[in-house]
């Protein structure tokens, strides 16, 4: 049933559905305050949107105590490269590893990247110094830390026995990690923070063995947490914005 599941919906183009619903709707309410400011953050939704919707980092996490943005910031995105490139990723990535870990085990998998990644990357931001390429962020969002997520477990898997899969996940850690300490603005420590958690993730889910049905159940707990992530966050952040 796991297998039909994942091959009637398909876990990638959940996600990117998913992103770019709510990166429209973030430019729909920004109005006049989208931010045009160069090829980068070109259509960016407004800092205030932003904030609303659920972006993590130190100001969000450890400033205003949302701590549930760990889980909404993975599906959110600022400008239109931004979201496009991260799209790209998923595209490329998320059909081979719902083929190797099953689909539940590859929304649990992103989940937890996405929540150790920006859990990583807030309290860098708030209580270690800065350090070069790794670069802290007050206010971070998008896919990348949970596809970080992808990659370690990619890795991982690859790690057990398939030279093939390995450098494949080789491949796209050189590619990402390149991108990210030669791109400006780039949240590093999400990036490994994500790429730790997907990695530690795959081994505790085991990936040579059978999908079970309590997968099913704890990715679809994993989906009603981030949806209600984002749902407090819209609720309770028209008060910081008055």
């Amino acid at each position: 049933m796991l297998r039909s599941i994942g091959a009637d919906f398909g876990f990638a183009p959940i996600v990117i559905g998913t992103c770019a619903t709510l990166w429209v709707i973030m430019l729909l309410m920004s109005g006049s305050g989208i931010q045009m400011g160069g090829i980068l953050s070109a259509f960016t939704p407004s800092p205030a949107i932003l904030f609303l919707f659920g972006e993590s980092g130190a100001v969000p996490v450890f400033g205003a105590g949302r701590w549930w943005t760990v889980l909404s910031a993975g599906w959110l995105h600022a400008g239109l490269l931004h979201i496009l490139m991260n799209m790209y990723w998923v595209r490329m990535m998320g059909p081979a590893i719902t083929e190797l870990f099953g689909p539940a085990r590859t929304v649990i998998i992103y989940t937890v990247g996405s929540v150790a990644g920006f859990a990583l990357s807030s309290f860098a931001g708030a209580f270690l110094p800065a350090i070069p390429f790794l670069r802290t962020a007050g206010f971070t969002v998008g896919a990348s830390a949970p596809v970080f997520g992808l990659i370690g477990a990619l890795y991982h898997y690859g790690r057990q026995g398939s030279s093939i899969v390995r450098q494949q996940a080789v491949s796209f850690m050189v590619q990402a990690a390149v991108f990210g300490l030669l791109m400006p603005g780039i949240d590093n420590y999400a990036h490994l923070g994500g790429f730790a958690g997907g990695y530690f993730t795959s081994a505790f889910l085991n990936p040579m063995a059978r999908e079970r049905g309590d997968h099913m159940i704890i990715a679809l707990g994993c989906l009603a947490a981030t949806l209600l992530s984002i749902v407090v966050s819209v609720i309770t952040g028209f008060k910081f914005l008055r």
